[in-house]
């Protein structure tokens, strides 16, 4: 049996709400195998804990996080908490940066419309990923930039080594896709090429690596273009790429696609470690009433397990995490054991349970 150490931190709002009924789905799956094992571990952190102590993100929760095999980070931050310079407490950007977690993966997952604010065209459905670079572009100055009385200065930076690290990482995603059935095999770079040197270069890197994963499709758009055909054919995508401001703002726009932000999980992932979290935030307005939506942590927690599977080679995880987001799928389908912000009336604790009843 494969052990493996999960830091866990709770977060801040919805939070702790959404993470506990995550843990109880992980434990369910874990405890129906032999093939590996899991312990969490709390790390505390976030603006709950800045008020606190002082402290976003304490030392020691970052070396427990860089000791542990995977990091399962729910929503953190507080509108109302801030630094002193007015930005707000978010821990789960300073990991990206202090593990170099290049890579934002955004799943756009749309097999019926019952929650989509689209109608899908008989016979298509909505499957793509959307890859975020995660550690510099527009977010390079973050907390740095430059502010006098007369103006505002932030910078904006893409090197060849990430850039190159984010195209292989987003090639092999595909070729994983195609393998599978899922995807056809393409990968769209988004940028603004025609505007910005920077996003020229961008594009550049993506053709070098492109010619070293030529099994795979390759085409350009412009990230205002990308908007508009997200949203009037985002059946036609498979893979695409882009700068993080710009990935920040299109998988929102994914999010969107499905229903809502309860329902869009996510990963950032490194050469070495990787975070999953939900999209959303920690929407204080409703934290301690029960009714937030735990569907996106919980497929957060599936992505966990389907990068861990492969990483290690434990082919059980990979199962599983199918299971589960199989499991929500089901629920969505009945469409029953939902919560509010996507037209149901259904708590937390019981969207979850409904999940738990559709493991098999």
């Amino acid at each position: 049996m494969s052990d493996f150490r999960i830091a866990v931190f709770e977060g801040d709002g919805i939070g702790p709400e959404i993470m506990a009924p995550t843990l109880k789905i992980l434990e369910s799956v874990e405890s129906s195998q032999s093939d590996y094992k899991f312990s969490y571990e709390i790390a505390p952190a976030g603006a709950k804990h800045y008020l606190e102590t002082g402290e976003a993100l304490p030392k020691s929760s970052i070396a427990l996080a860089e000791e542990c095999d995977a990091i399962l980070l729910s929503a953190m931050g507080l509108p109302d908490v801030r630094y002193p310079d007015g930005t707000e407490i978010t821990p789960q950007i300073e990991l990206r940066m202090l593990f170099d977690l290049f890579a934002g993966v955004r799943p756009v997952t749309v097999r019926n419309d019952d929650f989509s604010p689209l109608t899908l065209p008989d016979g298509e459905a909505i499957d793509f990923v959307l890859v975020r670079e995660s550690t510099e572009g527009l977010f390079h100055s973050m907390s740095t930039g430059e502010v006098t009385n007369d103006r505002a200065r932030e910078t904006l930076q893409i090197t060849r080594k990430t850039s190159e690290k984010l195209f292989d990482f987003t090639f092999e995603l595909a070729k994983k896709r195609k393998a599978s059935g899922q995807g056809a095999g393409r990968v769209t770079c988004v940028d603004k090429a025609n505007v910005f040197r920077a996003f020229a270069f961008f594009r550049d890197v993506f053709k070098e690596r492109a010619k070293q994963h030529a099994d795979i499709a390759t085409d350009y758009a412009y990230v205002d273009a990308m908007a508009l055909w997200m949203v009037q054919k985002p059946w036609a995508f498979d893979v695409l790429v882009t700068e993080n401001m710009f990935g920040d703002i299109l998988s929102d726009l994914g999010a969107g696609l499905m229903g809502g932000l309860g329902l869009a999980p996510s990963a950032d992932i490194g050469e070495n470690h990787a975070v999953f979290q939900p999209c959303h935030g920690s929407a204080p307005d409703i934290a301690g009433k029960g009714i937030a939506n735990p569907f996106a942590m919980i497929l957060s927690a599936a992505m966990m397990l389907e990068w861990l599977g492969h990483r290690h080679g434990v082919s059980q995880m990979n199962v599983d995490a199918i299971r589960i987001q199989k499991a929500v799928d089901a629920v969505l389908a009945e469409g029953v054991a939902v919560t509010g912000d996507i037209g149901g009336k259904a708590s937390t604790r019981a969207a979850a349970d409904a999940v738990l009843k559709h493991l098999v």
